[in-house]
Formats: structure tokens, C-alpha cells, sequence
């Protein structure tokens, strides 16, 4: 459910850059910042070694877009970024703890009906050692950051173009783009889950709707980064546990 945002005449409360606040980007700066965001989802597959090298392609996810954003917008590119503070904190756990329900309920049925595969970095983080287990979490804080980009940017893109050049209502177009916007997610996971498309659409892809709504609710990239690094490290934390209580028993 899109929660309902009310209109207001302060438009720094808006979404930044589809109604022209704080700057209006034109299509072709959209189209190079959809580049940007394909550029730095790519660099992920760098062909580095393991240890702390696998830290760069993490790094430049999010900095190449960014980077293009502050080209195209200047310094209205920190319009994705609001402060933190007890509010957008609980928000962010709040929309982390929904997650892992949503997650669990539908990959209990999808499993049931249709088959997944397991993230085999869970799997590999059971044999790691405490040091890599600990550059694993270290390095999937700017990476998170960068699958928020690859999601978020082309949500406000997407909006531009539903509200702007279509002329659609501003909360259908928020809907379509919040449903649309899901897809590079999903299927950026693939490889992941051995091509299983059900899997990535139905599960991963409501996971990201869920994660989402931290940006719909708080206007923040930072929140729903953080709602996404807390999901992420309570999986991969109680899975690790998991593995360790097998391992002794």
C-alpha cells in the first residue's frame, strides 16, 4: 500500500527532481543517469580478488551515480539525503523488521509452489573466518547504498515521466513508479538465485517494495539504506548463528 502523502506548498518536502524541485532534470540527463546507475551496478563485476579489494567495486556502485547526479544537478544532488534523527531510526528498523516478515511469508509459499534457491553467501559466510565475516558486513554497507541508487534513481525517474510528460495524477504516478522501480532490483539478483525468475520477482521484488516505503515515508535515502543494512545483517547475523549451533550439534 503507497502510503498517502499529503500536498503541501513547502516543496522542499516533496520528492526531489521530478516536479522541477530543487532542479528540474531534463530527459537526456535522466537517460545519462540511468547509464551512470548501470555503470555502477557493472563495476560490481570487476574481476578483483577476494579480501579487502572486493571493497572497491562495493565503493563505486554508489559513487558513480552520485558522481552523475552531482554533475547534472550540482550541489542539489544532496537533495537524497535528509538527516537521521529518533524518528527516521525507528522508521528504518520498523520497515527492516516488516521486511523480514514479508520475506519469510512469501518465500515460505514460493517454496511451497514453485522452488528457491538458497543466497549462497550464506552458505560461504558459515566457513569464513571472523575477519572476512566482518569485511563481508563492512563492505555490504556502500553496496546496500548503491542497490538504494539502483532502485530510487529511477523511481524519481519514473515519477518525472508518469507525472511531468504523461500527466498522470501525482499518486498514480508515485504507484506505478514504486511498482515499476522494483524490477531492476529484482532481476539485478538473478545470478544470485540461479536464474529463478519466480523467486526474484515474487520474493525479492516484494522485499524491495517493502524497502521502498522507507523512502516513500521519509523522503530519505539514508533511511531506507539503513532499513536495508539492518535486514540485511539480522539474515546474514541469525544465519551465521544458525550455522554455528549446527555446527556444535
Amino acid at each position: 500500500m503507497v502510503p498517502t502523502l499529503q500536498t503541501s506548498n513547502d516543496s522542499s518536502d516533496d520528492f526531489p527532481f521530478y516536479n522541477g524541485q530543487p532542479i528540474a532534470l531534463s530527459p537526456l540527463a535522466w537517460g545519462m543517469l540511468m547509464l551512470a546507475v548501470v555503470a555502477g551496478f557493472a563495476a560490481l563485476s570487476l574481476p578483483l580478488p577476494a579480501g579487502p579489494a572486493r571493497l572497491i567495486p562495493a565503493l563505486l556502485f554508489p559513487l558513480i551515480p552520485l558522481l552523475a547526479l552531482r554533475a547534472l544537478a550540482g550541489p542539489h544532488w544532496r537533495a537524497l539525503f535528509r538527516r537521521l534523527g529518533p524518528r527516521e531510526l525507528a522508521l528504518a528498523l520498523g520497515i527492516a523488521l516488516l521486511n523480514i516478515a514479508v520475506t519469510v511469508a512469501i518465500g515460505w509459499v514460493v517454496s511451497r509452489w514453485i522452488g528457491t534457491h538458497a543466497n549462497p553467501a550464506v552458505e560461504a559466510l558459515g566457513r569464513e573466518s571472523g575477519g572476512a565475516r566482518a569485511l563481508f558486513f563492512l563492505q555490504s554497507i556502500p553496496q546496500l547504498l548503491g542497490e538504494e541508487l539502483l532502485t530510487l534513481l529511477p523511481l524519481l525517474a519514473l515519477l518525472s515521466w508518469f507525472s511531468g510528460h504523461l500527466g498522470l495524477p501525482r499518486r498514480r504516478a508515485l504507484l506505478l513508479a514504486w511498482l515499476l522501480s522494483a524490477l531492476p532490483f529484482a532481476l539485478a539478483h538473478l545470478p544470485t538465485y540461479q536464474w529463478n525468475l519466480a523467486q526474484c520477482l515474487l520474493v525479492i521484488g516484494s522485499a524491495r517494495l517493502v524497502l521502498s516505503l522507507a523512502y516513500l515515508l521519509s523522503k530519505n535515502i539514508l533511511v531506507s539504506t539503513l532499513a536495508h543494512v539492518l535486514n540485511d545483517w539480522m539474515l546474514f547475523g541469525g544465519a551465521i548463528v544458525l550455522s554455528g549451533l549446527a555446527v556444535r550439534g
